[in-house]
């Protein structure tokens, strides 16, 4: 597949930018002299929208043609039918042969006169040999100043991509606008997006960024400054965090700043999700694959399909403790990665972990088995596998105490006592106080959650489908994701997570459409790509690469994702596993009764409606090649900054 060149258009003149199909001259409107965009001008002073050569200068002065260096013929006519003035009203600034820059002034138009004599003063900018010379152009329509760009036309190239992207490069580039490394205090990862957190946000630059090949969006939420990338989000971090270099890595998990400007409120938030986000984006991929061999292995013993395998076997009890062992060990796991968020030891909070999945202590906490008893209030053990928060929680005392006697112990007794005092007195609070109520809130909050979506059935469906992946658009989804972790490890099935993962199959089929639709071949890679991955449930690529810059195709997708919700809650549907989208099928199966296929039947059907929904509302009112990418949206100032 060609890859597209980028090149930008200017505004002609200071005015209202609108897209081709909204100008009134027919001949413009219909694309029959090629691709391009109007504007109507505020004053009578026309600038070049492009770097390039004078190669044509109408008699009637109303018209001047200019031929870029990629070979480009733009033809800038100013008014409609203006060529009836006979030069009346137009001067020319420029001459055949003549070399100019973006915003050097080709001519004047007497706007009075054109609007006295009854004609349209329409500024047309059109590529005429679009055809032979363009995949597409992209329009940001509304008020523009005189040199301002506003389109970015995507030109046929004759090379094949290279197959495999430069990384180091990419990484270089992005460095160098989040403000440079003095400027980064720290860096991880999720699915899809580099999260920064910058000493100063207002260093980066964020046009270059969005501009940039390999960086889909950029977002700036929950704290963090979000480069999103997709799915190469992992060889791209990889290449950033080798340039910072080895001396960065002691500041990487740096906590943020805290006084970054916000009010409390809001930065105590953004910290949170931060650091939920940096406890459990690492740990997500082998909770998702776990949840699959789950999701199959329950197929296989359908008695429907001949109880291929038996759930007492070797071979199935081999497999499930594969797929177990994530969710068993969890506490290490998320302990190890909320350590390296911190910037603390991540193996004490990995051996704390430990503490809380020890084979004892959890048969124990199966058991409910008494601690000890004070005034007549009884300590008791609890099971710790499958949970998160206590040892997100664990970890954050960890870092404290172990802080604290890195300033008070003499450095000969660090090596040993340091360790030793923290994995003592950290584990002790955990299992005997902040243990307990941690888990029993969080259990009776995800078990309140499951109920509430169980009672409000449809309308709960509705609403949630509606609505949530607009959280997915700040980042804020990974407030849910403990939630729905916290519901599967306490009952065994999370019906939010049930539909939350029909939004993913409605933004899947929303991109999917615009790639069958389109005839721009960037749309229809970008598209296919996104559509693959919002189906194997990651939305993001999807989100950020079409649906939010066209924004009826999100708004598509969102009326699919209610749609689909709505018959979820209808029937009640839930997830007994933690990957969701058409990739997470086998998540549906019921694991403890595999005979009940109740949640897979209301799976299949709201995934159905879900795309018919999606594909045909997208199709038919949500996109075409015509449409102009919607202007982007300033970034809001920090509350309490003026």
């Amino acid at each position: 597949m060609a890859q597209s060149k980028k090149m930008h258009l200017s505004a002609p003149a200071s005015g209202e930018v609108l897209a081709l199909n909204k100008t009134t001259d027919p001949v413009f409107s219909g694309g029959t002299m090629g691709e391009g965009f109007g504007l109507e001008p505020e004053n009578g002073e026309i600038v070049s929208p492009v770097d390039g050569t004078i190669s044509m200068i109408a008699d009637t002065k109303h018209a001047v043609g200019i031929t870029t260096d990629d070979g480009l013929e733009i033809l800038v006519h100013m008014g409609i039918d203006t060529v009836g003035l006979k030069g009346e009203g137009f001067s020319v600034s420029v001459s055949n042969g003549q070399s100019v820059k973006t915003g050097d002034v080709l001519a004047k138009m007497d706007l009075k006169l054109v609007a006295d004599r009854g004609l349209a003063k329409t500024i047309m900018v059109v590529i005429t040999n679009s055809k032979d010379k363009l995949e597409g152009m992209d329009l940001v329509e509304g008020p523009a100043k005189a040199g301002d760009t506003v389109a970015t036309a995507y030109a046929k190239q004759s090379k094949k991509r290279s197959k495999k992207r430069n990384y180091d490069e990419l990484a270089t580039t992005i460095i160098a606008n989040v403000g440079g490394k003095e400027n980064v205090n720290s860096l991880i990862h999720c699915i899809t997006r580099l999260r920064f957190t910058l000493k100063n946000e207002e260093s980066a630059n964020d046009d270059v960024l969005k501009e940039t090949d390999g960086v889909i969006d950029v977002m700036h939420a929950g704290g963090q400054y979000q480069v999103v990338i997709g799915n190469e989000v992992t060889q791209v971090y990889d290449a950033v965090m080798k340039q910072l270099g080895n001396d960065f890595e002691s500041d990487t998990s740096q906590t943020p700043p805290q006084d970054d400007g916000r009010n409390p409120i809001s930065r105590a938030f953004g910290n949170l999700i931060g650091f939920i986000t940096g406890s459990m984006s690492p740990v997500i991929g082998v909770i998702a694959a776990s949840g699959i061999i789950k999701g199959i292995l329950a197929l296989l013993t359908l008695p429907q399909l001949g109880s291929l395998l038996n759930a007492k076997g070797t071979v199935y009890m081999t497999v499930s403790s594969m797929a177990d062992s994530a969710f068993y060990f969890l506490p290490i796991l998320v302990g190890f990665a909320a350590a390296k968020r911190l910037g603390s030891d991540p193996i004490i909070a990995a051996t704390i972990g430990g503490v809380l999945a020890y084979p004892q202590i959890v048969t124990w906490g199966q058991s409910f088995k008494q601690m000890f008893e004070i005034g007549g209030f009884q300590f008791q053990f609890l099971n710790y596998t499958y949970s998160i928060f206590p040892m997100i929680l664990a970890a954050w005392m960890a870092k404290k105490i172990g802080t604290w006697l890195k300033d008070h112990l003499p450095s000969y007794l660090q090596m040993i006592f340091n360790p030793l005092i923290t994995v003592l007195v950290v584990s002790a609070i955990t299992l005997v106080v902040t243990g307990p109520i941690i888990q029993g809130a969080a259990n009776g909050i995800a078990d309140f959650i499951n109920w509430l979506v169980h009672v409000s059935g449809w309308s709960g469906g509705l609403i949630i489908g509606g609505l949530y992946q607009l959280l997915v658009i700040f980042g804020l989804h990974w407030g849910v994701v403990p939630l729905v972790a916290q519901q599967i490890a306490g009952s065994g099935e999370s019906s939010l997570n049930a539909i939350i993962s029909v939004t993913m199959v409605s933004q899947g089929a929303a991109v999917l459409a615009v790639a069958i639709k389109s005839k721009k071949a960037n749309m229809k890679e970008l598209g296919i790509a996104a559509a693959i991955s919002a189906f194997c449930g990651v939305t993001e690529p999807a989100i950020y690469g079409i649906n939010l810059r066209y924004k009826k195709v999100f708004i598509s997708g969102l009326i699919g994702s209610a749609a689909g919700g709505f018959i979820t809650g209808l029937m009640h549907g839930s997830m007994f596993g933690f990957t969701g989208s058409l990739i997470g099928f086998s998540s549906f199966f019921n694991t403890k009764n595999p005979s009940d296929l109740n949640s897979f039947y209301a799976f299949l059907l709201s995934s159905v409606v879900a795309l018919v929904v999606s594909f045909i509302l997208t199709w038919v009112w949500g996109y075409n090649d015509k449409m102009s990418v919607g202007k982007k949206v300033e970034k809001k100032k920090k509350p309490g900054v003026n």
